[in-house]
């Protein structure tokens, strides 16, 4: 049986005004939160993986280096820590990251309220399989041939790329 999976629902001014389930969200397009976050190494290149073909929203698609949605209750920054944990297997506390943006999807075209990370390494991270199939280690500007190319991607990894790498 799936679990359920609530997340925080927000006004525009990100503020928390209810409770939706992430399948509701999805389905209507209600504003919620995220995290995203680049692994960087010293060449600038970006560390961007595959996810699995079991993925329900974009299967074998490229993805941003970590991302999640922020649970009901949680706040931005324990989202990024769990998800970096769960996704690449690393801990936040022994990494060199911080903070690169913050996103509305009202002033955007980004799907949801958004903080971006950026984590600074050089090594490969023991991924999830259960997440991702493979990973490159690409500049930006290959990030975006490689989707301008056909190789799919996660809805908001282009622009994400061009607002945090390439602006």
């Amino acid at each position: 049986m799936e679990t359920v999976e609530w997340l925080d629902l927000v006004n525009e001014q990100d503020e928390v005004i209810g409770r939706v389930t992430r399948d509701e969200a999805w389905e209507k397009r209600l504003s919620v939160r995220v995290v995203n976050a680049f692994l960087v190494n010293s060449r600038g290149e970006l560390w961007i993986p595959r996810r699995t073909a079991h993925k329900k929203m974009f299967p074998n698609s490229l993805d941003m280096s970590v991302g999640g949605h922020v649970e009901s209750g949680e706040d931005y920054l324990s989202c990024f820590k769990r998800e970096v944990k769960e996704e690449l297997n690393l801990d936040v506390n022994a990494l060199d990251w911080r903070e690169i943006a913050s996103f509305s999807p009202f002033n955007t075209s980004l799907s949801a309220f958004m903080r971006v990370y950026e984590i600074r390494s050089d090594l490969d991270p023991d991924y999830n399989p259960d997440d991702f199939t493979e990973a490159f280690w690409l500049t930006p500007a290959q990030v975006l041939e490689r989707i301008a190319g056909g190789d799919p991607a996660k809805g908001d990894l282009a622009e994400l790329v061009r607002l945090c790498y390439l602006s």
